[in-house]
C-alpha cells in the first residue's frame, strides 16, 4: 500500500467523529489521562504508547502514569524514554498538526504511581499520581476528565478516597481481566465504595483489537507490522522493536474516546459496544472450594479462613494460582483474607503458601464461567453508570465475550494507524515549500 493508497485508506476509514484535531467539530476535545503498567511483564503499553502520541493531536492529553506493578519503583523512566522516541518525530507531526503536544509538555505531565498494590482496604497512601487525578479533576473546566485505565487500578482508589469531589468530573475505561487479577483489592474498593461511578469495566471486549477480524493480506498482526509500521519514523520502529506483531490491547480506550458517542457505551465504535453492568459478581468462602463451586468469569473470589495454631511473629500468606503468588491479608477480624479474580473460564486450583503451620500446604479448587446472555437484561440499580462487556453471542470472538464489537472494525482502525505512521516519515504537503520561503 503506497502513500497515495494509505490517505485514501484514511478518508474512508469509520471517522473518530466526536472530535477534531483543530478543537473544532461536534465536540470540545477530550480531556484524558492514561494511568499504564508500562515497564511490566507485557508489552502492549508500550505499542498503545505509541498510538496514543500518534494521536495526542486529537486529545488534550493531560497526565501519563506509570501505575502499579511493573519492574522497578521508577517506571516513570519508560514514560520519558518513549517521549524522547516522540521527540525524534515531533517535527514532522507538528506539520500535521498544531496540536501535537510538545515533548517538554509530555515529561510534564509524567508522573509516578504507587509502587505498591493495595493492601486489603484497596487503598494506602497518596502518590504523584493520584494528586495529579485530583489536580486535574478540581480543574475549572466544564468537560469531564477520562482516566483511561491500562494497568494497575491503585491511583484512581487512592484519588477517589482522597477526593470523592471529584467523582463526578470523571469518566473511567477500565482495561480488566488480567490487570483486575492483579489489581483486586483496589478494584474491590472501588465496587464497594464508589458503586455510583462512571465506569467501562472491559475485561475481555478489548482483545477484539488483535483477536479476529480481517487478518488478511495486510491486515494481519504480523504482516501489518512488517509493511506499515517498521521503518515508518523513530515510533514505528520502537514499536516494531518491542514486539513485531499487534497486541495493542490498552488501545481500545483511546479509539473509544475518540469516538462519535463517548457518553453513550451501547452506541458502538472502535473501542468497543458495552452494556449495563449488573451487580459486579463477589462471592465470599469461608471453607476451602471444590471445582463443583462455581463463579463468574471475572468476578472476585474472596477466601476467608482461620488457622488452627499458632501464629510466627511475622506471618505471612500467599494464594498459589496458576504459578502465580497473590497476596493474603491478615485482617482486624483476625481472619486471613485472600482474593482472586479468574481472568478466563475453566477449572482451576490453588494452594497457600504460608510461614503459619496452620495455612501452608492447604489447597482447593473451583470453576469460573462467563456470564449468561441474559445478565445484560439484568442492570443493577446499584451500579447506575456502571457497563461492561456484552454477554451476547452475537458479539462474541471465539471464546472473548464482546471482542468482536471490536474486531469487526479491523480493517477501519488499522488503515487509520497506517496513515498516522506515514505522517512520521514527511511533512505534511505543501508545508515544506512554505518552509523554503
Amino acid at each position: 500500500m503506497n502513500r497515495r493508497q494509505l490517505l485514501a485508506a484514511l478518508a474512508l476509514a469509520l471517522p473518530l467523529a466526536g472530535y477534531c484535531a483543530d478543537g473544532g467539530g461536534q465536540s470540545p476535545r477530550p480531556r484524558v489521562i492514561v494511568s499504564t503498567d508500562i515497564g511490566g511483564t507485557d508489552f502492549d503499553d508500550f505499542q498503545s504508547l505509541v498510538h496514543l502520541l500518534l494521536y495526542s493531536d486529537m486529545i488534550d492529553l493531560e497526565g501519563m502514569i506509570a501505575s502499579p506493578w511493573g519492574e522497578g519503583r521508577n517506571r516513570k523512566r519508560h514514560l520519558m524514554d518513549i517521549i524522547s522516541v516522540y521527540g525524534k518525530d515531533y517535527p514532522q507531526l507538528k506539520t500535521w498538526s498544531p496540536q501535537y503536544p510538545t515533548p517538554d509538555q509530555l515529561r510534564s505531565i509524567t508522573k509516578q504511581g504507587g509502587s505498591d498494590l493495595a493492601g486489603l482496604r484497596g487503598w494506602g497512601e497518596p502518590t504523584e499520581g493520584s494528586n495529579w487525578i485530583i489536580q486535574r479533576a478540581r480543574q475549572g473546566d466544564p468537560r469531564p476528565l477520562w482516566v483511561l485505565l491500562w494497568g494497575g487500578f491503585e491511583d484512581l482508589a487512592q484519588a477517589l478516597h482522597d477526593a470523592p469531589d471529584i467523582k463526578s468530573k470523571l469518566r473511567v475505561y477500565m482495561i480488566g481481566g488480567p490487570n483486575k487479577k492483579w489489581s483486586v483489592t483496589a478494584y474491590d474498593y472501588l465496587a464497594r465504595e464508589h458503586p455510583d461511578l462512571w465506569m467501562i469495566e472491559n475485561n475481555s471486549t478489548y482483545r477484539g483489537w488483535f483477536l479476529g477480524g480481517d487478518q488478511s493480506g495486510d491486515l494481519g498482526n504480523k504482516t501489518f507490522v512488517e509493511r506499515h509500521v517498521k521503518g515508518f519514523g523513530a515510533l514505528g520502529d520502537y514499536f516494531t522493536t518491542i514486539a513485531p506483531h499487534i497486541k495493542m490491547g490498552d488501545t481500545p480506550s483511546l479509539a473509544y474516546v475518540l469516538g462519535a458517542h463517548p457518553e453513550r457505551p451501547g452506541a458502538g465504535g472502535w473501542g468497543g459496544h458495552f452494556v449495563r453492568a449488573w451487580d459486579r459478581p463477589r462471592v465470599t468462602f469461608t471453607r476451602h472450594l471444590t471445582t463443583a463451586d462455581l463463579i463468574e468469569t471475572f468476578g472476585i473470589i474472596e477466601l476467608v479462613l482461620r488457622p488452627d495454631g499458632k501464629a510466627p511473629a511475622q506471618p505471612q500468606a500467599a494464594l498459589l494460582v496458576d504459578k502465580q503468588a497473590f497476596t493474603g491479608f491478615l485482617g482486624e477480624d483476625g481472619a486471613w483474607h485472600f482474593l482472586f479474580s479468574p481472568k478466563e473460564s475453566k477449572a482451576w486450583s490453588y494452594r497457600i503458601k504460608s510461614n503459619h503451620p496452620g495455612l501452608d500446604g492447604q489447597a482447593g479448587g473451583f470453576t469460573s464461567r462467563d456470564a449468561e446472555p441474559e445478565m445484560a437484561l439484568r442492570p443493577s440499580a446499584r451500579y447506575p453508570n456502571w457497563w461492561t462487556d456484552d454477554p451476547s453471542p452475537q458479539f462474541q470472538e471465539g471464546p472473548n465475550q464482546g471482542a468482536l464489537s471490536v474486531s469487526r472494525h479491523r480493517a477501519e482502525f488499522l488503515k487509520d494507524f497506517a496513515a498516522r505512521l506515514q505522517r512520521t516519515r514527511e511533512m505534511k504537503p505543501g508545508i515544506q515549500g512554505v518552509m523554503r520561503r
